[in-house]
């Protein structure tokens, strides 16, 4: 008989070495032999740190004497089990060999703590979650994912209480519930019964999924020689939001969903209206050019995911509108684990400055604020800024939020609404135009709506770049070409956030490079040295 082995990976400071004391401790309370061993990260959330645990699975009490030798360093392909708080950690120790498909269980998170690499990127630079899935359910017997950083937040404790309850209810370890909650809540207090919720959720989470799997065995086995019909699975509420849009070809329709709801919340119904409306001009654009639908109406999902994150821009009254939400508060509460008697302060701070205050302005008195602001720069003055700390747990502050954010009706009068519609209005036309002519060709623009991201200056040269694009590249002789072109010059944008990699990539396809913009040049005097 050999020891059942589990391997488990915690980021630092997410209380993997807790865990694994609690589960030497359950062991011991059961009565069994069991032996630990850890190799240490790099620092508080920077490095993983893994954690390996054996267990005999017989009684100390029925060994007779004798006791079992362990190993202190797990064997790649001959474990019974992984857990790990994080997806990609999770994938990276798949990658190791550590997992083995017909030997290994893995419990894992489907939260990411996105890596440095991640987040250097320019565009959106995270590793796809499906192909990480994926690979935990290629390489393993059994796999239970859901997110232990939400379940742990919910319970108000630590990740490493929800990865023990999930281990315990897989049922890997010879143990009793019993057992394991008196590891936990053993030295009692606030932070043990907040453990046990913890450990209580993890447990229902996994336990249940086996319990579940194991009972609707002998059923999946009867449906596999005989399907039941799709209809018989349309929820009622599902049919109802398809029937909204009967007229979009299915693989558009949830990211239509999804973009119809942030436009109604952000603006009201007749933007959303017009949302649809910029749709079926790019559908009717597809259709003509790829009539089979051969590309799955691609290009109109890509319009549906972009278009709605560019309709939806960041200005003063949506910052507000986000700030003083229930649901908001609700999670600082929760962030913070402010009890019931506990008093909460929450305060925001803002600076508005000229281009904030001129976007909400109608067009001649923006100019006006606008160049008063640039006036002030060329005297060798910063930009004009208002510094603002508001108090959003009280009254006088939450009322300033929400007349702020109340001012929607504003919005649609302002210059940076009339802008923003009209390079959005230029980027359609030049989808629409690109996809009667070459179906390639309006796809790799409808992608540059990638380009615009952010907020401020990268908000700015985002909508620059791909203005520049559509002008200079895609009216070229050759669809193909102009299609190539564009691929590249988008992906060098995203790649190269100075916007020398873009410059060089139009160059090599015809096209000027952009602009070089005015910058001020400030002299500034050489202080005296000191007894001159």
């Amino acid at each position: 008989m050999t020891p059942v082995t589990l391997l488990i990976c915690a980021l630092g400071g997410e209380g993997g070495g807790v865990l694994t004391e609690w589960l030497v401790d359950t062991a011991r309370l059961a009565g069994y032999a069991c032996q630990s061993s850890s190799i240490p990260g790099v620092a508080q959330r920077t490095g993983a740190t893994t954690y390996y645990i054996e267990v005999f699975p017989v009684p100390l009490a029925q060994l007779q004497g004798r006791r079992p030798v362990f190993s202190l360093n797990p064997v790649p392909g001959a474990l019974d089990a992984m857990v790990s708080s994080e997806l990609l950690e999770t994938t990276r120790q798949i990658g190791n060999g550590m997992s083995s498909p017909q030997r290994t269980t893995v419990i894992t998170s489907s939260s990411r703590s996105l890596t440095t690499e991640e987040r250097m990127q320019p565009a959106d630079g995270r590793t796809d979650t499906a192909e990480l899935l994926n690979v935990v359910k290629t390489f393993s017997r059994e796999h239970h994912v859901f997110d232990m950083a939400a379940v742990a937040a919910q319970a108000g404790t630590v990740v490493s209480a929800v990865m023990l309850g999930a281990i315990a209810g897989c049922g890997l370890f010879p143990f009793q519930r019993a057992d394991y909650e008196r590891a936990v809540g053993g030295a009692g207090g606030p932070s043990a019964k907040a453990s046990l919720r913890g450990f209580a959720r993890g447990f229902e989470l996994v336990g249940k999924a086996r319990g579940q799997a194991e009972a609707a065995r002998p059923a999946l086995d009867a449906a596999a020689m005989d399907p039941p019909s799709d209809g018989s699975r349309v929820d009622t509420a599902m049919a109802a939001q398809a029937q909204r849009w009967s007229d979009f070809p299915v693989p558009v329709r949830d990211m239509l969903g999804l973009g119809y709801a942030r436009m109604l919340e952000y603006q009201g119904t007749a933007y959303a209206q017009l949302y649809l409306q910029r749709l079926r001009a790019v559908l009717a654009a597809e259709r003509a050019a790829d009539p089979a639908g051969a590309h799955g109406f691609a290009t109109t999902r890509e319009m549906a995911r972009w278009l709605a994150l560019w309709m939806a821009f960041d200005d003063i009254v949506r910052v507000a509108n986000l700030k003083s939400r229930a649901s908001r508060w609700q999670r600082v509460r929760g962030e913070v684990k402010a009890g019931e008697g506990d008093l909460l302060r929450v305060y925001d701070h803002f600076k508005p400055g000229a281009p904030e205050i001129a976007a909400l302005l109608p067009a001649a008195l923006a100019q006006r604020v606008l160049r008063w602001d640039r006036r002030r720069v060329l005297r060798g003055k910063t930009p004009w800024g208002l510094p603002l700390k508001i108090g959003a747990h009280s009254v006088a502050g939450m009322l300033a939020l929400r007349t702020l954010a109340s001012l929607k009706w504003l919005r649609v009068l302002g210059s940076r609404y009339a802008n923003e519609q009209a390079m959005m209005a230029r980027w359609l036309a030049g989808v629409i135009e690109a996809s009667r002519r070459d179906w390639q060709l309006g796809h790799e623009i409808a992608l540059c709506g990638r380009l615009i991201k952010g907020y401020g200056a990268t908000n700015e040269r985002g909508k620059e770049n791909l203005l520049h694009v559509l002008e200079h590249l895609a009216h070229g002789p050759s669809a193909t070409a102009a299609a190539t072109a564009i691929a590249a010059a988008r992906q060098a944008a995203l790649a190269d956030e100075a916007g020398q990699a873009l410059d060089s990539v139009l160059l090599q396809h015809g096209a000027p490079a952009r602009p070089v913009k005015e910058q001020p040049i400030r002299w500034m005097r050489k202080p005296r040295a000191q007894g001159s």
